[in-house]
């Protein structure tokens, strides 16, 4: 299967957006320095969703019936128990070191809600299907089979999950914590065989974390 195929563009496209945002976030202060970059994240999120839609047809997984066992049980106590291990898991070797993180409070230490809920939001809904799509059901199982979508998620290897799992851990600054992240989604996709399995673990993680970050103003975790 080519890269350019649309079943690969399709699971690609929205990630790439989603890191060149990134970058540009990073570099927003040096290259317009009027503008409040926490803008930014509405308009990031709001971008890959409407690519996400765009390419909607693509993504026959998305159209499976979820189980319940797994949505309503497994996946949001094993999304939990990352979440658990996320906050536990930073500062020193564990934390490549991330900056600040989103602060959605104004000049009086006020939270802007209108900065903050979608922030939450985008975390917890766009970024799971976004990030599930490309990483597991993408690139976990396009490193043992190019044609992807012809390997069924139980016949993945335990060195795709390792290396998929590693490199999903670099993509964040709590890199170790995210390696068991990816191993727990990773997982639960192997174990269920229907990507809503880690969707919904990876949505619970993060709205957790944002409800977290929220209440104790912990912001470097976001």
């Amino acid at each position: 299967m080519s890269l350019t195929d649309v079943r690969v563009l399709s699971r690609v496209l929205p990630f790439a957006l989603y890191m060149a945002f990134l970058a540009i976030e990073g570099n927003a202060a040096a290259l317009l320095p009027d503008l409040d970059g926490r803008w930014l994240y509405p308009v990031k999120v709001g971008a890959v969703a409407l690519l996400l839609w765009a390419y909607r047809a693509h993504y026959s997984e998305l159209f499976q019936r979820p189980d319940a066992r797994w949505v309503g049980l497994i996946s949001p106590a094993l999304g939990a128990l990352v979440f658990v291990l996320w906050i536990n898991l930073e500062g020193g070797w564990l934390d490549l070191g991330g900056g600040a993180g989103f602060d959605p409070r104004d000049g009086g230490g006020a939270i802007r809600w209108e900065l903050a809920l979608p922030r939450l939001a985008g975390a917890a809904l766009v970024v799971p299907i976004m990030e599930e799509l490309f990483w597991r059901s993408f690139l976990l199982r396009w490193i043992d089979k190019p044609d992807f979508l012809a390997l069924e998620p139980a016949r993945l290897s335990l060195r795709a999950l390792l290396i998929a799992s590693v490199l999903f851990g670099l993509e964040h600054t709590l890199w170790f914590a995210g390696i068991l992240a990816g191993l727990a989604y990773g997982w639960l996709y192997r174990a269920s065989g229907n990507l809503w399995a880690p969707i919904a673990a990876h949505a619970t993680t993060n709205l957790l974390l944002g409800v977290w970050v929220l209440s104790t103003g912990s912001w470097r975790f976001w």
